[in-house]
């Protein structure tokens, strides 16, 4: 067995985030009765390549992301659908979304590190994007454009951090609240205009956006949702309604769907949300990968 804890550097926007972090690791690691490595992320995915090139050398490798959402994205695709890999989250990031799918009260739960290096492995599924894995929430849309476009907004120092993202959205609400789209929805075929669709394995993204309550990440399904047009004037009050789940009391607007996935076209280029990460694509295709990939709970809580 070898315990793998991956450092993202920049997880939570702390300068001394590697320092903190690895002190906490190796506090836990040398009370281990297994080989450890800390390693530092370098560039986008490469906790992904360090993943699978670990799990080639060993029969049980047990990975740690140590950083947000991002980081467990990375690791679940370097993860996915190896037998002898399992992986955890020991949030660092400022949101950490998809562990509140456990409970928001069992979140710091997974900071407890001793009790995750002797915690409970069980299979979750995965969500397949055109070949990228999500383990959390996948969006079109509006929101897509907004998360995307908010790291360019909030880099300028009199903007900076949160007012970004309130940037973000008011640029793109003006450029446009909907797209059309050809979309493949069970025996459903449409081409039609949407504000977004989104495809939940977990519960939370965004930094608490809550949109479907019921998504359970090991069930074998996926929890869908599509919002129909709405206006520039509409789109504060449906989001606020989208964040908390209550898509139910606009049945004219909101429609849900559980099931094995969803296909999305467009006649030019769009961006695509994974865990809080963009993609660019013409087409792309959610598949449900159920128990894809092996998750470490802390002891106690399964």
């Amino acid at each position: 067995m070898k315990h793998l804890f991956i450092i993202n550097p920049i997880a939570g926007g702390r300068k001394n985030q590697v320092e903190e972090t690895g002190r906490s690791i190796r506090e836990v690691a040398q009370t281990l009765k297994a080989p450890y490595e800390i390693y530092v992320t370098r560039e986008r995915m490469d906790a992904c390549r360090k993943i699978i090139e670990d799990a080639e050398k060993t029969d049980d490798l047990r990975v740690y992301a140590c950083g947000g959402d991002g980081t467990l994205n990375e690791c679940a695709n370097g993860a996915a659908n190896r037998d002898n890999v399992a992986i955890t989250h020991y949030p660092c990031g400022t949101g950490n979304d998809f562990l509140k799918s456990f409970g928001k009260e069992n979140v710091n739960k997974f900071r407890d590190l001793q009790a995750l290096s002797s915690g409970t492995i069980r299979k979750i599924d995965l969500i397949d994007c055109n070949g990228r894995y999500g383990i959390n929430i996948c969006s079109v849309g509006i929101d897509a454009r907004i998360g995307t476009d908010v790291h360019k907004y909030s880099s300028i120092p009199i903007i900076g951090g949160a007012t970004g993202y309130v940037v973000s959205m008011v640029i793109n609400v003006i450029k446009g609240v909907t797209q059309k789209f050809h979309i493949t929805l069970g025996d459903t075929v449409v081409d039609k205009k949407i504000t977004l669709a989104c495809v939940c394995n977990g519960q939370y993204y965004g930094g608490g956006f809550n949109p479907i309550p019921e998504a359970i990440p090991d069930d074998g399904l996926l929890d869908m949702l599509l919002v129909e047009p709405v206006s520039r004037f509409q789109v504060a009050k449906i989001v606020g309604r989208y964040s908390k789940g209550q898509f139910r009391e606009f049945p004219e607007i909101f429609t849900y769907v559980r099931g094995s996935g969803m296909k999305i076209k467009c006649d030019r280029t769009f961006v695509i949300n994974v865990d809080g990460e963009a993609l660019y694509a013409k087409e792309i295709a959610f598949k449900i990968v159920p128990k894809g990939v092996n998750f470490i709970f802390p002891e106690g809580l399964y």
